[in-house]
């Protein structure tokens, strides 16, 4: 008996590792493409091919047989080209991951940032922060103003005082230095997310899928702080736990998900409802990325 278990085991073996690999790489890329663009286009897809094949097969259509084997390698060169945006950012993903990156913020910028932010959410200024890491966001850069100055506090509060013709857009921070302010980031089109998120925070969530970079956003209408990091928001910080996860993150400290009553509330699926970033739509100021 146990010789026969061997004797299988010892056959099979890499059959079920390709199984098993197999279906690790389906799940996580059904959780990475839910909730895209590319997702309706990718299940159309998968019908339409998976349709054909089943129909050839019972019916014995040769002549469909034939054409969807031609075509199996242009299928592949099409998907490539189809989901470009999706794999690239998937990409991007994998390569600013915390043990590929080489890029440490100083602990006292770290620290200036998370005091001005907090000074920020107390004055109720809305603010978009990207701070940029391995990957370059140069190209959104030149969508605003240059500024390549020193950081500091009273420079943001600057910036992002209702007041200021800078206020609205996102800034860039680049080693240390503010490089620059009335920045446009690129927008998120993921369909999961709550609808009230306004478009600074989808802002902010678009420049992280785009790059590995780190924004952090500020609500004009209530002040609350919010993360947007490797694709995922992370909101509801107080002071203390906004500046110990900013911290986490930018001096590569050790750091996991954030636990959802301590830190934070995803928004990657579903967002929290206890508190609504945008209480009521008619609230909303005339700044054309006020959240």
């Amino acid at each position: 008996m146990i010789h026969t278990i061997t004797h299988i085991f010892f056959d099979y073996w890499r059959s079920a590792v390709e199984v098993l690999l197999l279906s690790i790489v389906i799940y996580y890329g059904y959780l990475y493409f839910r909730g895209t663009r590319g997702a309706k286009v990718l299940t159309g897809l998968a019908i339409v091919f998976l349709t054909l094949t089943l129909i050839s097969q019972l019916l014995n259509l040769v002549v469909i047989s034939f054409i969807i084997r031609s075509f199996s390698v242009f299928l592949a060169v099409a998907l490539v080209v189809i989901f470009q945006p999706e794999l690239r950012r998937a990409l991007a993903e994998l390569g600013g991951h915390p043990i590929f990156s080489l890029t440490s913020e100083k602990r006292e910028t770290v620290h200036d940032l998370a005091e001005v932010v907090a000074q920020l959410s107390a004055k109720q200024f809305g603010a978009l922060i990207a701070i940029e890491r391995d990957t370059s966001i140069k190209v959104y850069e030149e969508t605003g103003v240059i500024v390549d100055a020193e950081f500091s506090s009273e420079l943001l509060l600057t910036l992002f005082h209702p007041k200021s013709a800078l206020h609205d857009g996102g800034v860039i921070i680049r080693n240390g230095r503010i490089a620059a302010a009335a920045c446009i980031f690129p927008v998120s089109q993921r369909e999961t997310l709550d609808r009230s998120l306004g478009l600074r925070h989808r802002a902010g969530l678009g420049i992280t899928e785009e790059s590995d970079a780190v924004a952090v956003v500020v609500s004009e209408e209530t002040g609350a702080i919010t993360i947007c990091y490797r694709r995922r928001i992370e909101r509801n910080f107080s002071h203390d736990t906004f500046r110990q996860r900013l911290g986490e993150i930018l001096l590569h400290r050790y750091h996991e998900e954030a636990d959802p009553e301590q830190l934070a509330r995803e928004t990657d699926l579903s967002p929290a409802r206890d508190r609504a970033v945008v209480p009521h739509q008619e609230e909303r100021h005339n700044d054309t990325l006020a959240v």
